[in-house]
């Protein structure tokens, strides 16, 4: 896919926060090919930054006029060795490992919220990479790499919570079988499906109250390895309702969504952030229109059939047309 003649990301229906703030987005990207400090050093050559902190795993970076970007081995054994250094005097064990990691754990560069209209500043870190050496999902047999995609709500009204949850529900399948996921990152635990069961749930109840939006989600979903994952939300709306379910330090509270689902295809010049980006756009698009949201929702519950549901196959034909026809990607 590229994005030849593309000058911008695309801008969703809603921009700002009901407080009038931009709203911004945070992302996430997993990849492997260049080492923790080589990734570092890119970065700072990339974008005007000075290193905050530093460990043998894990540098934060200070970037002008965007916020902290934090670059990680994405090894938890590895990071909790890098911060016990300084007692046991190992530093030199700690950068082989360092090392040999990125040979087959992915390097994660996590970014600060960024407005949605400065996301263009991001594209310069991942074309620097790219020529540096970084590889993504396809490159990796053992490895699932992905995009993840923070993007903050315009409020954390139920009303627009539920718009989000029904316009996902009907474009679950579509973004997984019309946009490509690499079988190694299908085939793993960290981006399951919400069920049938609960894709009927949301669909049958267009108005709940927050309390029933929770308890739906935490009843079908208890763990974080959904490919939307509203734990950190519903954690930031009501903390103590999620954690009487999952008790993960993991979970950390923020009034983001948490999409996991798009592949990362950095080594490919074609490729940019603008692409995962644009698959959540069809989630924003759709929020937006609550009467086509309706009509949509009916029709999927009307085609299901007993004991096996909607056909996915021919959910994902009608609904493809659907967005072809109101010119929705």
């Amino acid at each position: 896919m590229s994005h030849t003649g593309e000058r911008a990301f695309a801008l969703p229906p809603e921009q700002y926060k009901n407080n009038g703030e931009p709203r911004r987005v945070g992302f996430e990207l997993e990849f492997s090919g260049i080492n923790l400090q080589d990734t570092v050093a890119t970065f700072q050559s990339a974008l005007d930054s000075q290193i905050v902190s530093e460990s043998a795993a894990e540098v934060e970076l200070e970037a002008e006029g965007l916020g902290k970007f934090n670059i990680e081995i994405d090894w938890q054994y590895l990071k909790r060795k890098a911060t016990e250094q300084g007692e046991q005097n190992d530093r030199d064990w700690l950068e082989f490992l360092s090392q040999a990691a990125a040979l087959v754990v992915p390097i994660e560069v996590v970014c600060p919220p960024i407005a949605v209209s400065r996301l263009d500043a991001l594209e310069p870190m991942v074309e620097a990479l790219r020529r540096a050496g970084a590889v993504g999902t396809e490159e990796s047999l053992i490895a699932a790499y992905g995009v993840h995609i923070n993007t903050e709500l315009p409020d954390l009204e139920a009303s627009t919570l539920s718009a989000y949850l029904r316009a996902y529900a009907l474009l679950q399948w579509w973004l997984v079988d019309r946009n490509p996921v690499d079988m190694a990152r299908r085939i793993s635990p960290y981006i399951d499906l919400y069920s049938k069961a609960y894709l009927s749930e949301v669909l049958s109840r267009p108005q709940p109250t927050m309390e029933q939006i929770i308890d739906a989600y935490l009843e079908h979903n208890a763990s974080r390895n959904r490919a939307l994952d509203l734990l950190p939300l519903l954690a930031e709306i009501d903390e103590e309702r999620v954690r009487r379910v999952i008790d993960d330090p993991r979970v950390k509270a923020r009034p983001t969504f948490h999409y996991r689902l798009p592949d990362c295809h950095i080594e490919d010049p074609n490729w940019s952030l603008r692409q995962p980006w644009k698959t959540w756009m069809a989630v924003e698009k759709l929020a937006a229109r609550p009467a086509d949201l309706d009509r949509l929702g009916q029709k999927f519950l009307d085609l299901e059939r007993p004991l096996i549901g909607v056909s996915r196959d021919d959910w994902v034909d009608y609904i493809d047309r659907w967005l072809r026809d109101h010119e929705s990607v």
